[in-house]
């Protein structure tokens, strides 16, 4: 029975990786609405994200009507599996075509930032930020920590997606990639990283996500303050004719001698770019997971 799973499982997920494949060539417009329509079964095919996308977002804006949130909810589906099926234009277009699909907002200043110094690319988990990333490869290489994926089919597919152009050093996640990091840096490449993730309780500090205590690592201060460089902001937003990847100036006054309030100034920072476009960031994730002491599962019974 579990090899006929397996068998399954294999069939489908190449089924899948050729139809995202296969769209690369299409309008935009037609990928939007194909995902549109992907993401409106997706919402009752999948209960757990749908339940675990709203939970969050009751969390965070309370003022906001139910209404509201089901339609922000609905919109990150959407804007997330357009994000899933614009992978084949990053795994099948030229270095130009990707360039031309990605745009960038701050590109030359970056340049010039990275020409004698590397920097610390902070980049929040919006459904764009392959794009961005892999954006960025086509004129400059860094490296970036790489969370293998369950999936080995689809794992080889974002891999490679991520490997092409510039070669970027990807770093697997381990209880020792940080002291790759480090090292990488010291090297010269910059360093893309996604701070918004719920880590479990080691290392982290818990910070409000806006009011909401959230796990958070202090690492890009701690990292700024060891590698002595500048951290900049890495904002992948979703357009109608591709995405745009904004690249800040350098953060002033940061990294300070205090890591907690470092990466509380980050969260907040955050939170302003969330209000741009909340539907475009990755709700459905279970940022909330790990709790204060004494603090009961926000996602119990979802």
């Amino acid at each position: 029975m579990a090899k006929k799973k397996s068998a399954l499982n294999r069939f489908f997920s190449r089924c899948a990786i050729a139809m995202m494949k296969s769209t690369s060539s299409w309008k935009q417009s037609s990928r939007t609405r194909v995902a549109n329509w992907l993401a409106a079964v997706a919402w009752y095919a999948i209960p757990k994200r749908r339940k675990v996308t709203l939970r969050n977002l009751e969390l965070c804006f309370p003022q906001w009507s139910p209404e509201k949130r089901e339609e922000v909810a609905k919109g990150t589906f959407r804007n997330l599996l357009r994000a899933a099926l614009d992978h084949s234009v990053l795994i099948n277009g030229t270095r130009e075509e990707v360039q031309n699909y990605v745009k960038f907002e701050g590109k030359e200043q970056f340049i010039e930032l990275t020409k004698e110094h590397p920097v610390i690319v902070v980049t929040p988990h919006f459904v764009g930020l392959d794009q961005g990333g892999i954006g960025i490869n086509t004129f400059y290489r860094g490296c970036s920590l790489y969370q293998p994926q369950s999936n080995p089919l689809w794992d080889k597919v974002f891999y490679d997606a991520r490997k092409r152009f510039s070669d970027p050093v990807l770093i697997p996640k381990s209880n020792s990639a940080m002291k790759e990091v480090i090292r990488a840096i010291r090297s010269g490449l910059s360093f893309y990283y996604l701070p918004d993730m719920d880590h479990g309780k080691r290392n982290s500090i818990f910070v409000p996500f806006f009011g909401v205590p959230a796990a958070t690592l202090p690492m890009v201060s701690k990292l700024a303050k060891l590698t002595k460089v500048k951290v900049i902001w890495g904002i992948a937003e979703t357009t109608p004719e591709g995405y745009t990847m904004h690249l800040s100036a350098p953060l002033e006054n940061f990294p300070t001698d205090d890591p907690e309030a470092d990466t509380l100034r980050l969260t907040q920072e955050l939170e302003q770019f969330i209000l741009k476009h909340p539907d475009q960031y990755l709700w459905s994730h279970r940022r909330f997971k790990t709790r204060p002491d004494g603090e009961p599962s926000v996602y119990e019974n979802l």
